[in-house]
């Protein structure tokens, strides 16, 4: 079955013209670079030490106590989700480096997380940005049937207790990554003809298979062979790592799309839609904890998710100082702009959209 795109429409389409104009404006009249700078460097180095320091601890020997290998656990998770965030994200969109050959090695951290940039691509430059919150194309929104995340899809009995056991199924998401999906996702994706005709498929298929050994050999056999903790104790600090991973990924990237606030669009014709693509953005996705410096340095600017969506091919570094030029272009326009002021409310509003989805409470119409 082949996969068929919608398309946008003209409403509101010259909004984006406008943004585009000054937010190019602020690049070019401050003689700054869309990509990383010395900030972003030393932070892609922290991150990568957030992540090795810990196991290079454990694979060593240098931390022995059961407490302590759990705790090196626990920064191992944090430490995968931060280079996911800030270094895989921004290396994947082309916004990190102006050179392509940087944003390809870096992309290709996710393959050294278990993951896979191939599959990433598709599922999150192509299906979820352009299609964001569109039931049936934007896969985000899309989740195991244990989950739903938009009224447009089949409401089950079990979604009534969503809002209480969705963050236990979060922290499942990277062992599914790493497990299962990406070879289902492959799959399913040539299928839909969503993987392009230059595309050496047994290539990419080597890549993700050559990546998921070595990494099983990095991450699980390798500890047991040399550490001195028993096999069962790396298994249990190899799930921590990507429960809290799994955990601290999916909150959010849910706390950018499902949302009390944000809309649901259908198209209102065939494979038509009635906003142009940057007034949808807007309609569906929102930012949080805007002012929150700790929070907008780990999460590589995913709290400024209407900024990312607006412009993913700019570095995340700079999208605090252009959130105040799409705030005041929406506004001019008559388009939401919508923020939650803190980790706190925006998650109260995420659990409470999990609780009317899965009572089917949302309206559809939305």
């Amino acid at each position: 079955m082949s996969y068929t795109p919608v398309n946008f429409g003209p409403n509101k389409r010259d909004f984006y013209i406008v943004l585009k104009k000054r937010v190019d404006n602020y690049f070019k009249s401050n003689n700054i670079s869309r990509h990383a700078n010395f900030g972003m460097v030393f932070k892609t180095i922290s991150l990568f030490a957030l992540y090795l320091v810990p196991y290079f601890l454990l694979v060593t020997n240098t931390v022995t106590s059961n407490l302590t290998g759990w705790l090196m656990s626990i920064l191992l998770g944090l430490g995968m989700a931060g280079l996911g965030f800030s270094v895989m994200h921004d290396a994947v969109h082309e916004s990190y480096s102006k050179y392509k050959f940087v944003n390809k090695a870096l992309g290709y951290s996710l393959n050294f997380l278990g993951g896979s940039k191939f599959n990433w691509q598709i599922q999150h430059n192509v299906l979820h940005h352009s299609f964001t919150n569109i039931d049936g194309h934007d896969e985000d929104i899309s989740p195991p049937q244990m989950l739903r995340f938009s009224p447009h899809t089949k409401l089950k009995p079990i979604h009534k207790l969503q809002f209480i056991y969705a963050y236990i199924l979060y922290g499942m998401m990277t062992f599914m990554w790493i497990f299962v999906k990406d070879f289902k996702q492959m799959m399913r994706y040539q299928k839909k003809g969503l993987i392009g005709p230059n595309v050496n498929l047994k290539r990419e298929i080597s890549i993700l298979i050559i990546g998921k050994i070595l990494y099983y050999i990095m991450m699980v056999v390798i500890p047991i062979m040399v550490t001195d903790y028993a096999w069962w104790k790396v298994l249990i600090g190899f799930s921590t790592l990507h429960f809290v991973c799994g955990v601290t990924l999916a909150t959010v990237f849910q706390l950018a799309h499902v949302m009390e606030d944000l809309e649901y669009p259908l198209p209102v014709e065939a494979n038509k839609m009635e906003d142009a693509w940057a007034a949808h953005q807007l309609k569906t996705t929102a930012n949080f904890s805007p002012k929150n410096p700790i929070t907008n340095w780990f999460v590589g600017g995913l709290n400024y998710q209407v900024e990312h969506h607006l412009f993913p091919n700019i570095c995340h570094i700079h999208y605090k100082k252009i959130s105040s030029i799409v705030e005041s272009t929406a506004k001019e326009f008559d388009l939401p702009y919508h923020t939650y002021p803190n980790m706190f409310v925006a998650l109260k509003s995420h659990t409470k959209m999990l609780y009317h989805l899965g009572r089917g409470t949302v309206s559809t119409a939305a």
